[in-house]
């Protein structure tokens, strides 16, 4: 009898021990091994709400580890931050380009990010990368291009206001013009590469909008080296004329990817004989 006694004692008081062991550690907010810490626990997709982590997994891949350096447009550049307004921004994440290999992302149309994660995006590179003070006194262009598109149907004429495409406001022969005066420098008097990469290249057009285009003579590449528009030709920045007659003229190389794949066909045929 004495025996079970103390048995259940010695259970009942190990078992206060542990209790108290474990209170104790809760207490001094010790972390057991093995126990994740708060930032490493996981979330779903829709709660995350760190920008570090919602741009490491939604935006890097193409846009480069800390906005620069990447395959795509460099976010981390305080004259595109300056250049580009929040609902442009907003409307790229949320939609995508369609025809390039920007996705939506917005979980209205099949992405996988909330509203207010692309609110937080836009938020975290402003407070990040931005640097407003920088250009208070630089007459920035406008990001998109309002022209008036005339076409028209059955003989009667169609008029839009609207916003429109840069290649639609400009003229492709006094582009190439243009071409040579503020890019040739770089990238060769046909566009196919100097010291710079190929502009003409089909395969690069295909994947990047006229706005793209656009956003890029503007702004430049800054991680690549790539002037702005007040750069290209010191001390004679490009018109907004210029800039759109230039992306017109690029935008006359693009061709379809049926056209490209019939090309390569034909050389593999002339290569094969």
């Amino acid at each position: 009898m004495m025996k079970r006694f103390y048995w259940g004692f010695s259970v009942a008081g190990s078992l206060t021990i542990f209790l108290l062991i474990g209170f104790l550690l809760t207490g001094c907010n010790i972390r057991l091994p093995g126990q994740p810490t708060e930032a490493e626990r996981w979330r779903a997709p829709a709660d995350v709400t760190d920008f570090n982590q919602l741009y490491v997994q939604n935006c890097a891949g193409c846009h480069g580890v800390e906005g620069r350096l990447g395959p795509a447009l460099s976010l981390n550049d305080p004259l595109y931050l300056s250049f580009v307004p929040d609902d442009a921004l907003s409307k790229v994440i949320a939609e995508g380009r369609t025809g390039t290999n920007m996705p939506a992302f917005s979980q209205q149309v099949g992405g996988s990010l909330t509203d207010q994660q692309i609110k937080l995006l836009i938020t975290g590179m402003r407070s990040q990368w931005s640097r407003p003070d920088d250009f208070k006194d630089v007459g920035l262009l406008p990001y998109s291009v309002t022209g008036t598109v005339t076409s028209s149907t059955s003989g009667s004429a169609i008029v839009n206001n609207s916003s429109v495409n840069p290649s639609q406001t400009g003229d492709a022969q006094r582009g190439a013009v243009a071409y040579q005066t503020y890019c040739s420098r770089c990238h060769g008097t046909n566009g196919a590469g100097g010291s710079a990469g190929s502009v003409i290249d089909p395969h690069f057009l295909n994947m990047v909008s006229d706005q793209g285009l656009r956003t890029t003579v503007v702004v430049g590449r800054s991680d690549l080296g790539k002037p702005d528009w007040r750069s290209n030709l010191p001390g004679h920045p490009m018109s907004p004329q210029e800039i759109d007659d230039v992306v017109a003229w690029l935008a006359t190389h693009r061709r379809t990817s049926e056209v490209i794949a019939k090309e390569h066909v034909a050389r593999k045929m002339t290569w094969d004989e």
